[in-house]
């Protein structure tokens, strides 16, 4: 019974939703369209991430120069380069990274930057390894300095120093380690020093998803959550969906709740419209940080410039929240632009409020065009 349920896509997929359910109880979630997700949402991501190459949607580029890689390390019968992996959160990079060792048929460590605070638990992680693992990283940029200079060594010459006593009687002593492929993600590659960022042989920037890729997308996580989803239905929800495949598996959970309890299960495209407003995502994938973010800015301070700690303040959110969370979309859809002197309200950012911009604001194109 266990066994078959394990081999059950669907079932996978009822059991992670279950396992973040309960890790949800008596606490709020995090924001609808926000790129970044929780321990719980992973559980779901992984059961609903893709498994190999060919199962990706997007990045094209990306996979061709990938399978490239793999194809030629599997023939040579030795580990690839390493891998960075740039780009906003929610792109895919954890699932590349997964897809990469299932590619390699290689097992695979994975930790985080901020989890590695001393050498001494890289050198922990390295010097168990086997040969061809493929360990991966993810937000590297936020590694420990002594870790990182230590991580020089290993990706090149496949050996640690391992310091044994303090001051001048200190001795380093080389530890050979299995050859490897680190895979490194980060959604800040400007953080990373040009020492760490040279060794890596590959480096592939995600970019944000097409809606017609999004919307395949949307369509194979239908498919696994036993979701009944229209064409016009994936349409909708692609478009509010930022071009994020993190935040387009979120809404499509949140449709799919709202159609089964207050519908017949079938999610249309009213169906979306009616539950993405319940849940003040707009037409454009903007919720209600996004436009508090603009009506502040527009209504309580003439469309700036103002500070952001002071616009943290207005809105009653943390300053990391805004900065983070709602800024780079609106940035991106030329709603907002940073400046010296603080942040400004576009003519586009006035427009999508529906007033009218002052006439010294140049009409500049945005996403939305």
């Amino acid at each position: 019974m266990n066994e078959d349920r394990d081999r059950d896509p669907l079932a996978r997929v009822e059991d992670a939703e279950l396992a973040a359910r309960r890790g949800r109880m008596d606490r709020e979630t995090d924001a609808m369209v926000s790129a970044l997700a929780d321990a719980d949402e992973r559980v779901i991501e992984s059961a609903l991430r893709p498994k190999r190459l060919t199962e990706f949607t997007g990045q094209a580029r990306v996979r061709e120069q990938l399978s490239l890689i793999l194809q030629s390390a599997l023939r040579r019968g030795r580990p690839p380069d390493h891998v960075l992996l740039a780009g906003p959160p929610g792109l895919g990079k954890t699932t590349i990274a997964m897809i990469v060792a299932a590619e390699l048929g290689a097992p695979m460590r994975i930790t985080s930057g901020p989890a590695i605070e001393r050498s001494g638990d890289l050198a922990a992680i390295l010097s168990t390894l086997s040969e061809g693992e493929v360990v991966f990283i993810d937000e590297i940029h936020r590694l420990a300095r002594p870790a990182e200079e230590m991580l020089y060594l290993a990706m090149e010459d496949f050996r640690v120093d391992v310091v044994i006593g303090k001051g001048p009687g200190a001795t380093a002593i080389p530890l050979e380690i299995a050859p490897f492929t680190l895979v490194g993600a980060t959604t800040r590659a400007g953080l990373l020093p040009a020492p760490l960022r040279d060794r890596f042989g590959f480096t592939a920037h995600l970019d944000f998803y097409a809606p017609d890729e999004l919307e395949h997308i949307i369509r194979r996580s239908a498919g696994l959550l036993g979701v009944t989803l229209t064409d016009e239905g994936a349409t909708e929800l692609s478009t509010r969906s930022r071009g994020t495949p993190r935040i387009a598996n979120r809404l499509l959970r949140r449709v799919r709740d709202y159609a089964e309890v207050r519908a017949d299960g079938v999610v249309t495209r009213d169906i979306a419209r009616t539950a993405l407003e319940l849940y003040e995502v707009d037409s454009h994938g903007l919720d209600r940080l996004d436009r508090g973010v603009l009506e502040a800015l527009v209504r309580r301070f003439g469309g700036g410039p103002v500070g952001l700690s002071t616009l943290a303040v207005a809105l009653g959110e943390e300053a990391e929240t805004v900065e983070v969370v709602a800024e780079p979309f609106l940035v991106r859809c030329g709603l907002l632009a940073r400046t010296p002197r603080g942040r400004v309200a576009t003519a586009a950012g006035w427009a999508h409020l529906g007033l009218t911009p002052p006439p010294s604001l140049a009409e500049l194109p945005t996403l939305f065009d």
